[in-house]
């Protein structure tokens, strides 16, 4: 039976590849999502137009989102986008070296393969590397203050380049500002949760319009327009239920036989409506944030009153609001108390590319804050969110860590050369599969110089020249500059998770990728149109 029969014990239509040709087939599919990614790195890396099914265009050279986007169908395809995917989660950067190291592995274990050299030797290899190359980052992290401003902004400025971003500078600022806002202490560890910052985008303004807001900013307008455009001094109720007559839960049936019931029956839900916004004032609040509906004649007593009212907020967006202004969401109008409430020094409804939004501005030492990102046009302000977002990603990382490396190519060079010294202390075949470890981290020095429009290997001769001498270990590839240098005086500077992250994730993909000898797709399993590898070129 060939490779590619089918076995009498699968159904009819299903596919099976085994051997050596499944494991060729899935590398060669992993190399080609590699190499769709390889051109976006760095700062001088170069745009992705991505087109959906609907025609929508996407424009970017983040990598998460160009392998989100382009759809792959094929499983080992799929499984490099998840260590983008996971990446992207877990750090915010970082996603585009991980795929193209995990795409390098797959290229060199391909060598030894073609070599006889069995899967599980090439995996415990490159374990083995793996793990030494997290111990060299240990090492080599170079310790930080993490609430050191001018670390932190070069941090975010690194992040940044070559996102399309053109005003870099501010809003590295603007996020180490807002980054700094929300730190909190958790023992003798700094605890970062970005998700205290929420990012919201509107066009028709310059990036350079974009703006950190001391509290939060909602995409709602109040609920009348007949309660007052702004409030000073806001004292903030935030409610999670509904200020409406509640429907019973059971089927009910009310029967009414005369005007006067009836009239009698309007009264009465009239005065609880009434009730519940008196209760409102008396606690003191003159702002409430509903998540859930507000009844009209609710509307016309809380206009009455002066109060700003905003419904249908979200619940994360309550759960800010809460962190910012140092409220407490109420679950039932009859329990609130006036200590229950947030402040404010303002509460405002202002129109933004002409859609009103409600802004929330002046808490007293806010720890959730908003981003308000400007765009002339959707693409960019698409890119410049996912600018932002990646960047609040490795400033958590440094703050929480506290540690450092250089980028430029300079730390994948120095492993290169440990991991290869490294080698030639072990004994057996494994000791090919490290070298080849050390072989794939130079991708990525060499990616840098090729996009610099340097000689990728006279580069990496000079960085292996100079990373030997004790006086060369920051040393990389200065694209901006199209030379070589001491990348920690330039100060391009990552977190050191992201290199560590980076490096398991990729090593991780490439063991698994190794370990599979029998693909079956089932029936009806396979996308339209048979995918092939040379779909991708």
């Amino acid at each position: 039976m060939t490779n590619k029969e089918r076995p009498s014990f699968l159904p009819e239509g299903a596919e099976r590849v085994k051997g050596i040709e499944a494991r060729k087939y899935n590398i060669i599919v992993a190399k080609l999502v590699a190499q769709a990614v390889k051109t976006t790195l760095g700062p001088k890396g170069m745009d992705k137009m991505l087109v959906d099914e609907l025609g929508d265009i996407t424009i970017t050279n983040d990598g998460a989102t160009i392998l989100k986007e382009m759809n792959i169908p094929h499983p080992a395809g799929k499984m490099m986008v998840d260590v983008a995917k996971t990446l992207d989660d877990a750090v915010g950067d970082g996603t585009t070296t991980a795929v193209i190291l995990a795409g390098e592995l797959l290229k060199e274990a391909e060598k030894l393969l073609d070599e006889n050299i069995h899967p599980t030797i090439i995996i415990n290899g490159y374990r083995l590397a793996a793990k030494k190359a997290n111990e060299i980052l240990d090492k080599a992290g170079i310790k930080v203050n993490p609430l050191d401003k001018k670390v932190l902004r070069e941090i975010a400025y690194t992040t940044m380049t070559g996102k399309s971003a053109e005003a870099r500078e501010e809003l590295a600022d603007l996020v180490v500002d807002a980054m700094l806002q929300i730190v909190e202490i958790s023992g003798n560890k700094r605890v970062v949760d970005t998700d205290n910052i929420k990012v919201e985008k509107k066009s028709g303004a310059s990036l350079s319009d974009t703006k950190l807001i001391n509290g939060i900013v909602i995409d709602k307008e109040r609920v009348n327009s007949s309660m007052p455009r702004e409030v000073k001094n806001a004292n903030i109720l935030l409610l999670d239920s509904a200020l409406e007559i509640k429907e019973p839960e059971t089927d009910a049936k009310i029967e009414i036989t005369s005007p006067e019931q009836l009239e009698s029956f309007i009264e009465k839900e009239e005065e609880m409506l009434k009730q519940m916004v008196e209760k409102i004032k008396k606690a003191g609040a003159n702002v409430v944030f509903c998540q859930k509906g507000i009844d009209d004649l609710a509307q016309h007593f809380l206009s009455e009153e002066k109060i700003f009212a905003v419904r249908r907020v979200k619940r994360s967006d309550l759960e800010k609001m809460a962190k910012a202004t140092n409220a407490r969401i109420v679950s039932r109008l009859i329990d609130l108390k006036k200590t229950d409430l947030g402040y404010a020094n303002n509460v405002y409804e202002k129109k933004v590319a002409g859609d009103a939004m409600v802004f929330v501005e002046g808490c007293k030492n806010p720890k959730a804050v908003t981003i308000l990102v400007r765009g002339t046009t959707e693409h960019i302000l698409d890119e410049a969110e996912r600018a932002v977002i990646d960047a609040l990603g490795t400033l958590a990382a440094t703050i929480e860590d506290q540690k450092i490396v250089v980028g430029g190519g300079s730390i994948e060079t120095e492993l290169s050369l440990r991991l290869e010294s490294y080698a030639r202390t072990i004994s057996g075949r494994e000791q090919l599969a490290i070298q080849a470890f050390s072989n794939a981290l130079q991708v990525v020095p060499k990616t840098l110089a090729e996009s610099a429009g340097l000689d990728a290997i006279d580069t990496l001769v000079a960085l292996k020249a100079k990373h030997k001498d004790k006086d060369g270990l920051y040393y990389g590839v200065d694209v901006l500059g199209a030379r070589t240098g001491d990348i920690y005086k330039k100060r391009i500077i990552e977190p050191l998770r992201i290199k560590k992250q980076a490096i398991s994730s990729a090593s991780e993909v490439t063991e698994m990728i190794l370990r599979i000898d029998d693909y079956i797709a089932a029936s009806g399993s396979k996308p339209k149109g048979e995918f092939k590898p040379e779909d991708m070129e």
